[in-house]
Formats: structure tokens, sequence, C-alpha cells
């Protein structure tokens, strides 16, 4: 059997590992031959595609990114853009696709393979914002390093007396902003699930430096305030799934801060730092454990499914379950944070 691995959407922490997996588990114990389509579904739609053995994944385990290069491609938005996928596929003689990434690659993988392409998914998203699965690989890292800035930013604070707001990734779930601000004790944390009241961030920041110490305030990009407005949106422009551009959010807070308070306050906007470098420990065990068991769902047949991790055991869903909907934060989850915030 033949195989194409892609990977789509925004890059981050642990791809590299399931290429890894998929390939040495495919090679090894099924004998598959496999083909690598670059910079996600862009691949498969021009054929674009580079050699993916063992020898190509030799190294890789601990590089972030992907060799296979990624994009944002949605061939449901060009003409004859599935047909040309299916052509090139059957081309290539490639059996079957294992496509690895977030809600819009697998969004895609979804509709394909309700339209008869032999598909199988990998969740990745640093957002952990999935529904098929407890986690995602690339979450745990990314939450590692904003704590991590988290800890560096506290002494700087309290060195000059400043408010300093860490603007952290998350458009629609504020997973990587609760995590991260607990485990780095933040003074407070916003997420797009509770639009926030200004004022009281505002009395919360005057009553921390009344305890002699500085507060840090973790926001996801896609916080909003109680009465609205637009104080998040970069860009009107959309991308080829719908999306527009966020940030700006940590810089507008900072400013309200400082005007409202009369103290000193700077904005820090980690951005795409939490996608890059070497994935944890975790998000590589993740990452390789899913990539295993895509490589078993291949040469099982069991298409039309997402790897997904249930408690401590690697289960398959359907594609269709996996993407049914964001997992956002709920209400008693944030309120439960609440005690550790003031």
């Amino acid at each position: 059997m033949r195989v194409g691995v892609l990977t789509g959407g925004g890059d981050c922490p642990g791809l590299n590992a399931v290429i890894r997996a998929v390939v040495r588990k495919g090679v090894q114990t099924h004998g598959f031959e496999f083909v690598g389509y670059r910079d996600g579904w862009k691949g498969p739609l021009e054929g674009l595609t580079m050699p993916l053995g063992v020898e190509q994944c030799r190294g890789i385990l601990p590089r972030g990114g992907t060799i296979l290069g990624s994009s944002r491609t949605n061939p449901f938005k060009l003409d004859n853009g599935v047909e040309r996928i299916k052509d090139n596929l059957a081309a290539a003689g490639v059996d079957a696709l294992v496509a690895i990434g977030g809600e819009d690659t697998l969004g895609v993988a979804t509709k394909l393979a309700e339209l008869g392409v032999s598909v199988v998914g990998v969740p990745k998203t640093i957002d952990n914002d999935l529904s098929g699965t407890d986690f995602t690989f690339g979450f745990d890292t990314a939450v590692n390093i904003a704590t991590e800035a988290i800890d560096r930013l506290h002494t700087t604070a309290e060195s000059h007396h400043r408010v300093l707001v860490v603007e952290v990734m998350g458009r629609h779930a504020g997973w990587i902003a609760l995590h991260a601000g607990i485990a780095g004790g933040a003074s407070a944390v916003l997420i797009p699930e509770a639009p926030f009241d200004i004022e009281k961030v505002c009395a919360l920041v005057e009553a921390r430096f009344e305890s002699t110490y500085s507060p840090i305030i973790v926001v996801s990009e896609g916080a909003v305030p109680v009465d609205g407005g637009d104080m998040t949106l970069v860009s009107g422009e959309k991308d080829a799934f719908g999306h527009v551009r966020l940030g700006g959010i940590g810089d507008r807070l900072a400013s309200e801060i400082e005007h409202r308070t009369g103290k000193e306050a700077r904005a820090v906007v980690l951005g795409h730092v939490q996608r890059g470098g070497t994935p944890t420990a975790f998000d590589r065990w993740l990452a390789t454990r899913f990539g295993l068991q895509a490589a078993d769902a291949v040469a099982e047949g069991d298409f039309g499914t997402m790897m997904a991790l249930r408690g401590t055991h690697i289960e398959r869903v359907p594609l269709a379950e996996g993407t049914a909907h964001l997992k956002l934060v709920s209400a008693e989850e944030y309120a439960e944070a609440q005690v550790f915030f003031g």
C-alpha cells in the first residue's frame, strides 16, 4: 500500500514526531510505502510531493515545525479542488492519506472522507480546542513556553512596579491562557469564553499593588470586553477558512489599565514563539502514540476516523465527531480558577 502524509494549518511542536511514528510503524510493521505531500492540502491539490521514508525521518523527533511544510489551503474554495485531489492521488498511486491538522485541516479531511477518499486524521492544535480528544499535541509545549515567559516577567514587573499584560494565542478558546496563567501565578486570566469588565480588571490591578506585588494579566488574543467592540481585530481580511486575523488585545488592555489607574503598564505579545521550538516530552509521547495508531488504522482500512486521547488510551473516533464543535473552557472550570486570581 502507498500512503500519503500531509500537515496543514498552523505549525506546532510534535508534528514531526507524528510523521516519524506513522512512517516507522507503516514501513516496519505493515510494509507501506510513503509519499510526503508538501504544504498542507496544497500538496495533493497540485501534486507537490517529496520522498518520505525511514531515512527522511531520522533525527526529527525533537524538531519543531514540520518537514513537510504547511499552508491554509482549502480545496473546497477552489474550482474542481476535490477532483484535482482525487486525480493527483490516483496518478501518484496513493491508496490512503494521513492528514495531520486542526479544525480546518481535519474539516477538509472529513468532507473528503464523505466523498470517498481514504483518509485518516490526527488532531493537532496548540489551542487544545478539538472536541473529539482530551488533549491535542502542541498544547503542552505552548503552555510551558507561556508559563516560562510569565515566570520571567514577574521579576521585571516587580522591579519596575509595572503592570505586565501577556497576550497568548487562543482565538475562540482560552485553554493556553488559563493553564499558563494558573501555572505562572498570574493575577488575572481573560479568555474569549468570559467577556471581561475593564473596571473590575483595573480594580484588581490596584488591589494587587496594595499588597506590594505587581500584577501580571494573561489574556487570550480572542478575549473581548463585556461592552463588545473590535479591540482585537487586526485585519478584516479572511483566510481560506474564513478566519480574520486577531491580535492587539494586549496593547489595548495595557493602555486602558494605564489610563484608568495611573499605573505604568506594558504588553508582551508571545505570538508565534508559542508554536516554535522543540516539543515537550508529553507532546512527543502523545504525537508518537497518535502516529502509531494512525498507521494501524490505515492498515485495517478504518478510514474516516481521527485518533483521540481519551483518558490514557488512544481511541479512534469518526472524523465528523472529532471536529463537530470547538472545545471551550466551561464556566465551571473558569470559576474554579478564580480563587488564584487577585
